[in-house]
Formats: C-alpha cells, structure tokens, sequence
C-alpha cells in the first residue's frame, strides 16, 4: 500500500527517474522554457524549485548541493550567474505550467514549463502591485509650501488697487439696471390709476 506517498513515479525506478529529472533540469534553465507531458512538468516543478531557491545565496557549499542533483558544470554555472540574478526579488514561484492540449500519437496531456521571470509578453499588461509599508509623517513644513504662499501674499498686496476699481466699476454697472428698473415700475404705476378710472367709467 501507498498510503501518504505522494511522489510521482512516472513509471520509472528511482535511478532513472532522477537522471531524467536532473536533464530536464538543465534543459529548461539552459532554454528557460520547455514542452513535456503534465505529469513530467510538475514533478520537474518540485524538483527544480529548491534548487533555483538556493542558488540565491551564492555560496561553495549551495553550488555542491545543487550540483549533486544537475550533474552538469554550464548549467550550475548558468544558474548561478544569470537566472539568480534575475529572480532575485521573486519569494518563489519560479516557474509556471501552462497546458497545450494533448499530444497526437498518443493523446498524452501536454503542457509547457518556463521561468516565470522570461517572459516578458505574459507579464506586459501586468502591473506591479506598489508596496503597503507606512510612514509616520513628518511634522516639519515644506520648503517649497512656504514659498508658494510668500509668492501669493505679494502678489494679492500688489493687486488690491486693481481689485477695488474692477469691484466699484461692478457695483455700477450693477446700479445701473436697477434705475432702469424704477422707472419702469412707476410707469406701470401711472398706468395703473388710468385703467382703474376706466373701469369705473
């Protein structure tokens, strides 16, 4: 029974399991993208992982461990080197499962694995989320505030002439129509009597 065994066999022993892991490896950190069957591509996703984690921290002692599992000189050396440095802010999730349908000899489930930070036509439309880190705020004004309102203050004492004429040429301009308004009243007011001696006639 297997009860709690979670690994993937993929129909091989452990030797030759291992090996093709080891050389898919390789492949995808030399092409940085691959085309394998499903079950292949996660297993290789929980192999690959752990080793692309370790090849932040660029010490002797990482680059054997990594080096026990892929076996070759250029990829740890590549590893190392470029795909460290490029995944350097990801906190992992390094790598993506993207299915491409199945495979027309023998209808396998197929899909593709690639490094996330490659592709730059996935992540185009994508923004970056800004961080949500606060700060206090600071209690000293700002210089260029304080210059803006120096700015202001001149500016209004140099104008308060011009304001007050343009205020007295509005207040008679406004008294105009009003006279106007009067008189029209009191016409219709002259009138008013006319029509009322009238209408008693």
């Amino acid at each position: 029974m297997r009860h709690g065994k979670k690994i993937n066999h993929l129909g091989r022993k452990t030797a030759h399991r291992k090996s093709m892991l080891a050389n898919m490896a390789c492949s995808l950190i030399e092409h940085k993208r691959i085309n394998t069957t499903t079950a292949k591509a996660k297993a290789l996703k929980q192999f690959v992982e752990p080793l692309i984690t370790k090849s932040k921290n660029d010490t002797t002692q990482n680059r054997r461990i990594v080096f026990s599992r892929l076996r070759q000189k250029e990829a740890v050396a590549e590893l190392f080197r470029d795909v460290s440095a490029k995944i350097a802010d990801r906190p992992g999730g390094y790598t993506r499962v993207i299915r491409l349908g199945n495979r027309l000899g023998d209808n396998a489930d197929m899909a593709m694995i690639e490094l996330v930070d490659y592709n730059e036509t996935y992540d185009a439309g994508k923004k970056k989320k800004s961080s949500t880190r606060r700060r206090k705020k600071s209690t000293a004004p700002k210089v260029e505030d304080v210059q803006i309102e120096s700015t202001e203050a001149v500016v209004s004492e140099s104008n308060v002439d011009t304001i007050v004429e343009s205020t007295e040429s509005t207040t008679e301009a406004v008294v105009e129509p009003t006279n106007v308004a009067e008189e029209s009243t009191e016409t219709t007011k002259d009138d008013s009597p006319e029509s009322e001696s009238t209408e008693e006639k």
